[in-house]
């Protein structure tokens, strides 16, 4: 058998998991034909290059050996095999620009400014509550650019080579309640106040579901926590039934009100992914304003901005951009 590079991706990927198992089902493959595999490339080879245990899989002192010249190999194949999909997609579909995104008001303002700059570039969005998962459809060059959230507490799966530029340090996340709910009278909501009320939360947005659930149990609340999309969320938080996180620049409605949480104890960091400098230079700035725009069309968002103003707590824009290699 000649070594190939699908059996190099089969020894990181056991590297990787440090499991068969897992590295069977990462790579789509049944583990009996993962571990058939396995024997033969070490066949070839001429040893054994992983020690199998009950605990897992780790490698060989000589499995270091052919990791070190393999991972290279690898990383340089995807990325020639990336570009040169995205470069045959933009040559037959015509210049365009391929955006991704978790849900946000600042979209609709996004999208018209970048056909207003380029004209002659399409902009195509695509949905996903899934940060990580944008994140590497920008990695495997499915989409050109990202625009995602990372809740506190849950840092994202960042892949290598991308370029991340901070447009918000710190985006408080408030509540959504009845209109007719008795803290929809203040301000501002002490988690204590909901202490009697049930919360849904969708648990497929990454790290909502524990930074939702950690902020309760550090008030010492234990409410019912249960699973549903936000609209979902939204009409029966209208009736009363429920109620739920919210993004601040969400529009209230006669039947919802939005309020900031006390002490603003759950927050996500707003971020714009790309590839390369320029393809975050290309669409950052229109993001920008998009998004303060959105933010001061939300009445208690822009009462928030202009209290946190006067306290000297400024929301960060996004200066600071780096990369992962």
């Amino acid at each position: 058998m000649e070594l190939e590079v699908r059996h190099l991706r089969v020894l990181c990927a056991i590297a990787d998991t440090g499991s068969l198992h897992r590295a069977a089902r990462e790579l789509g493959m049944a583990q009996p034909s993962l571990s058939t595999q396995l024997r033969r490339i070490e066949h070839t080879l001429g040893g054994q290059l992983f020690v199998r245990a009950r605990t897992g899989c780790r490698p060989t002192p000589l499995g270091l050996a052919v990791l070190s010249r393999a991972r290279p190999l690898v990383t340089e194949l995807s990325a020639l095999v990336t570009e040169t999909r995205a470069a045959a997609a933009r040559a037959v579909a015509g210049p365009r620009l391929r955006i991704g995104a978790t849900a946000s008001r600042a979209l609709p303002g996004w999208l018209r400014r970048l056909r207003a700059r380029t004209p002659r570039t399409e902009p195509t969005l695509q949905m996903d509550v899934s940060a990580n998962a944008l994140l590497g459809m920008v990695a495997s060059g499915r989409l050109d650019t990202a625009f995602v959230h990372e809740v506190e507490g849950s840092p994202l799966r960042v892949p290598p080579g991308l370029r991340v530029r901070v447009l918000v340090e710190r985006e408080p996340q408030f509540v959504c309640l009845a209109a007719d709910h008795p803290a929809a009278a203040r301000r501002e909501v002490p988690l204590c106040d909901l202490a009697a009320d049930r919360w849904m939360v969708d648990s497929t947005v990454d790290g909502e579901w524990d930074a939702v659930c950690r902020v309760l149990r550090a008030a010492g609340l234990q409410p019912d926590v249960l699973h549903g999309d936000y609209l979902t969320a939204y009409s029966l938080a209208a009736t009363g039934e429920v109620v739920t996180v919210s993004q601040p620049t969400a529009l209230p409605r006669a039947d919802l009100a939005i309020r900031p949480l006390q002490g603003d104890p759950i927050g996500v960091r707003l971020l714009l992914a790309a590839r390369a400098e320029e393809e975050l230079e290309g669409s950052y700035a229109e993001l920008e304003e998009a998004y303060w725009e959105a933010a001061f069309q939300a009445p208690a968002y822009r009462e928030w901005l202009r209290a946190a103003d006067e306290r000297g707590v400024r929301s960060a824009r996004g200066v600071r951009c780096w990369g992962h290699t």
